[in-house]
């Protein structure tokens, strides 16, 4: 019976070196994936743009400061944290958010996530003061969108009562109560809490606000397979020489993003991908489908990749990937 365990074992590992890439493994429901549903929703609601994973520079601290969205539409721009935790979520005296998980014993305290959006704000309403817009005092609004997860021993959401958050707080309980293909969204707590009764932005300062956020710098991302999303800071192609020296002209200087396209199959042994790539375009939000240009590499190619808040360097093999965008 144990030589039976041990072969199984054995092939396991063979079928999932061969057949699945262990990073995509090891990835479950990211912080990243949660940040890109939650931008989704937001567009199918007031109809805007949503800029995930900002990377605004700070004068005060000479770094850069992450945002994690900012949503653009008519009338509004909101700067948006996304607060993901588990467990019981309670709010200390000097507005901590602390959560319990429910099968750990260990807490996860958060600085006060309405405190730090307000100061993102100010490094934002800066940034674009630099960049030429200046808003109307008062426009540029901030809201923390709690979406905790779900007790799954209880099958109830886990977070505290409403009353207990700042106005701030889009609470777990009214995020989950929105509809996002029902208009009539609009009419109750989300305009209050989103637009405050504010004037709409004129056309020429709203598109250029949607042209400075779309060269503002950002997180890179990788979109894999299986729909997951991963922000982070691309490093640089991995593989035989003649694929790197294929994609030599890949890099954030010339390059917005990049497509993995068709696999063509060579007989049994390898396969080779073809790689999309669009110039960068600062003029533009992108080039047009005559420009794209594009090469032939193995599937085998990797892409390295530092994950955001991340000291671990992860590879990925071009086969996994569906398509990178490149911040400048």
């Amino acid at each position: 019976m144990w030589v039976e365990i041990v072969c199984g074992l054995v092939i396991y590992r063979l079928f999932r070196r061969f057949f699945y890439d262990d990073d995509i493994l090891q990835i479950e429901t990211s912080d990243s994936n949660s940040l890109f549903s939650v931008a989704t929703r937001l567009e199918k609601l007031h109809d805007g743009k949503v800029y995930v994973g900002l990377r605004i520079p700070d004068p005060d601290t000479g770094s850069r400061q992450n945002i994690d969205m900012v949503l653009i539409s008519k009338g509004e721009a909101v700067v948006i944290s996304v607060q993901n935790l588990s467990g019981l979520v309670s709010v200390d005296a000097d507005g901590s958010w602390v959560s319990n998980g429910a099968n750990s014993h260990k807490s996860d305290r958060r600085p006060d996530p309405v405190a730090e959006v307000k100061r993102q704000v100010a490094i934002l309403e800066s940034y674009l003061e630099q960049r030429g817009v200046a808003l109307p005092e008062g426009y540029l609004s901030c809201k923390v969108i709690d979406i905790s997860i779900t007790d799954a021993a209880f099958n109830t959401p886990i977070a505290i009562r409403s009353d207990y958050f700042p106005p701030e707080v889009v609470t777990h309980e009214q995020w989950q109560q929105l509809k996002p293909e029902s208009k009539s969204s609009f009419s109750g707590w989300i305009k209050g809490a989103f637009r405050g009764g504010k004037k709409e932005m004129q056309e020429p300062i709203h598109q250029k606000l949607n042209f400075i956020l779309t060269t503002a710098p950002t997180w890179d991302k990788l979109e894999l397979k299986g729909n997951k999303y991963l922000l982070g800071e691309f490093l640089e192609f991995k593989g035989k020489h003649d694929d790197t020296q294929s994609l030599r002209n890949i890099r954030r200087s010339k390059v917005s993003r990049l497509i993995i396209q068709k696999t063509s199959m060579f007989g049994l042994a390898h396969s080779n991908l073809q790689v999309l790539y669009s110039p960068r375009d600062y003029r533009n939000e992108g080039a047009s489908a005559s420009e794209w240009k594009e090469v032939t590499v193995r599937s085998s190619t990797e892409v390295l990749l530092q994950p955001q808040n991340s000291t671990k360097i992860r590879k990925f093999k071009l086969s996994s990937i569906v398509s990178m965008s490149l911040s400048a």
